[in-house]
């Protein structure tokens, strides 16, 4: 079959508009694709980064004893198996994080700031419970608590919107081979007489679903072109904007390397999805006719 024989099935009106119905397909695709991986990307970061993560708090109103209880903690986490690494937090730094609520009076003396100390526990599965164990021994007014905990709500946040982005790229597949589909059966309507004369001049069903496979593959072409300029503009500039807010939680929700193969990769398997399908979908439909 030459081009000129393909071009009695072609249509241009209806691949004009099958091919914008496709690149709003793949548009939406591949946003959704990229918000998945960035938020599988941010969710794995932040298990990361917080695991093992945790901050003792020493609660007590009179300043001398919270200094001297404190000093007594700090001693016993250095040398708790259960510890990695002790290291109490500088007066100055705690009137820098209340500084935007308190404001001057976060650094003052009277306020009854709780002595912090950040500390990175041994990879053993009752770490945490040793050191809340050790603790309770010394003072009742030490309070541990686990960063991955205070941020769990966070993490199962990031890790629904990936199982729904998974979701909305399958979805979106779905509906783009529909519209394929779709595009097939009009076509098969519109080109039925042809078809018969063509199955008369010798040609198989597997040649005549050839060249509704190359129209389609096109159409789709021509749509993967305009959809995934525009998606990877969005995507490039939403990297841009994550950037400038300095988000240690953003800064994770990258793509990777992985993740930018999957993205330009993408259009390119779009595109041989719908050929695919049409070539499937003609090949069966011609064969129940027969």
């Amino acid at each position: 079959m030459t081009a000129a024989t393909a071009r009695v099935l072609d249509t241009a009106n209806e691949g004009r508009m099958m091919a914008g119905v496709l690149a709003i397909m793949l548009f939406l695709t591949m946003l959704a694709a990229a918000g998945g991986i960035g938020a599988a990307r941010g969710a794995e970061a932040l298990r990361e980064a917080l695991a093992g993560r945790a901050t003792v708090q020493i609660v007590m109103a009179d300043a001398a004893s919270r200094k001297a209880i404190a000093a007594r903690v700090l001693a016993t986490l250095r040398i708790a198996p259960a510890v990695r690494r002790a290291s109490p937090v500088p007066p100055a730094e705690l009137a820098r994080l209340l500084g935007p609520w308190l404001g001057d009076t976060a650094a003052s003396a009277d306020l009854p700031v709780p002595a912090l100390i950040d500390i990175e526990l041994a990879p053993r599965p009752d770490a945490l419970a040793q050191v809340r164990a050790a603790l309770s021994a010394i003072t009742p007014a030490a309070r541990v608590d686990a960063h991955a905990d205070a941020l769990a709500g966070t993490g199962t946040l990031l890790t629904t919107l990936t199982v729904l982005a998974g979701t909305t790229v399958v979805l979106m597949i779905a509906a783009s081979a529909a519209v394929v589909l779709l595009a097939i059966r009009s076509a098969l309507g519109a080109h039925h007489t042809t078809i018969e004369i063509m199955h008369g001049l010798g040609a198989t069903d597997a040649q005549v679903a050839q060249l509704f496979q190359r129209r389609i593959a096109r159409d789709a072409g021509f749509g993967a072109a305009a959809g995934s300029v525009a998606a990877w503009g969005v995507i490039l500039l939403l990297g841009q904007l994550a950037g400038v807010t300095r988000s240690q939680l953003l800064d994770g929700m990258t793509l990777g390397q992985n993740g930018w193969i999957a993205i330009i990769a993408l259009p390119f398997a779009f595109v041989g999805f719908a050929a695919t399908v049409a070539y499937v979908a003609v090949v069966r439909a011609l064969g129940r006719v027969a």
